[in-house]
């Protein structure tokens, strides 16, 4: 880099300060006008909250590009293991492989083996029964590759109903039933065209419709289950308030085990890396299915998941919207978007200029 370049000022995180750093250059604020500290300072805990306060807030900061390249280049002080090795070492990445393999069955002969959905599903309760929560939902709530979208949807829907299922205090068989549902619940995609499926962009009102079909597909391929189980899957996109399909059913009239697949079905869609958006993060998604409460999604259920699924994301580590890496320290019921996240030896309250993006993991 050549001495101009090097005294360029570019933007950077205040996160990306730490305690006992010496500086190699002043800092400047979200400007990059007012001088906020001299070089040869060592940072500490009291100064990085001043540069905070003196910036108005701001976690935005400038300064020289020797100096930026040094903050952005260190590595965060966190130790996670491989989330492949998690998945590998958990039997997702078998189970995973064996969806895409059942739903690519059900493609080709547009039908579902009732005897092959059941082995899998059998195998995913033991899965549930032998693993963590917190390392299932560290599973679901990773950044996976848009193209194993279906069969990484069906297992997570899957093992989220097996969840809720549980907190909800259900017995072993209604669990079960549960994650065989979440299993099956969205096989009627296989059906559809796939270049409406993984339309990279916003979908034609046309091209919605026939998205919408899928639920009348999946009770079709499902003749040879039982018909609470038919109705249950293919019905995970009804809202309470009529607004939702296949039938438009409103309150009473959507059984229980469709209103948690409704639960689940969304929260992962929405943590999910999609071909036409991007993952949020779980608090950012709970902000919203606590929302969806008031008229959409069954209140009871999301009081229970929102009860239960922040637990399990404390001392997880998480990427921030300044591209930082913390680790989650506790959360307010009342404020559920905005967790308190330890970062750099410090713990800052969220909000909306500094917030979670996604859970972390180091593939």
């Amino acid at each position: 880099m050549s001495d101009v370049n090097e005294n360029i000022l570019k933007s950077v995180s205040v996160n990306l300060l730490y305690d006992g750093m010496v500086l190699q250059d002043d800092i400047y604020d979200s400007t990059g006008d007012r001088l906020l500290l001299t070089s040869g300072n060592v940072i500490d805990d009291s100064q990085i909250e001043n540069i905070i306060s003196l910036n108005n807030g701001s976690y935005t900061i400038y300064v020289t590009g020797r100096t930026h390249e040094a903050m952005v280049s260190r590595k965060p002080e966190i130790e996670v293991e491989s989330h492949g090795k998690i998945e590998e070492v958990t039997g997702y990445t078998e189970k995973k492989d064996e969806t895409f393999k059942l739903l690519e069955e059900i493609a080709q002969k547009k039908a579902v083996s009732m005897e092959s959905m059941k082995v899998l599903s059998h195998d995913l309760s033991a899965r549930l029964d032998s693993t963590p929560p917190a390392v299932i939902i560290s599973l679901i709530n990773a950044m996976a590759p848009v193209d194993e979208y279906l069969q990484r949807h069906s297992v997570n829907v899957s093992f989220l109903n097996g969840l809720v299922g549980r907190w909800m205090g259900l017995s072993a068989v209604e669990v079960d039933k549960l994650v065989l549902i979440g299993l099956m619940h969205d096989c009627g995609k296989t059906m559809l065209p796939p270049k409406v499926l993984n339309a990279p962009r916003k979908l034609t009102s046309v091209e919605y419709e026939v998205i919408k079909m899928h639920a009348k597909y999946t009770y079709d391929l499902l003749s040879e289950f039982p018909e609470p189980i038919r109705i249950a899957a293919s019905s995970h996109h009804e809202r309470l308030n009529g607004g939702g399909y296949p039938k438009r059913l409103a309150s009473g009239d959507v059984i229980l085990e469709a209103r948690i697949t409704a639960i689940s079905d969304t929260y992962d869609a929405m943590v999910s890396q999609r071909v036409y958006q991007g993952p949020q993060s779980p608090f950012s998604v709970m902000a919203k299915l606590e929302n969806m409460s008031k008229n959409e999604l069954d209140s009871t259920l999301i009081r229970i998941f929102l009860e239960n699924m922040p637990k399990e994301l404390v001392d997880k580590p998480v990427k921030m919207s300044d591209g930082t890496i913390g680790i989650v320290c506790e959360y307010d019921a009342n404020d559920i978007e905005f967790p308190n996240v330890a970062l750099s030896g410090r713990v800052i309250k969220t909000n909306r200029d500094i917030y979670c993006v996604t859970m972390y993991n180091n593939d």
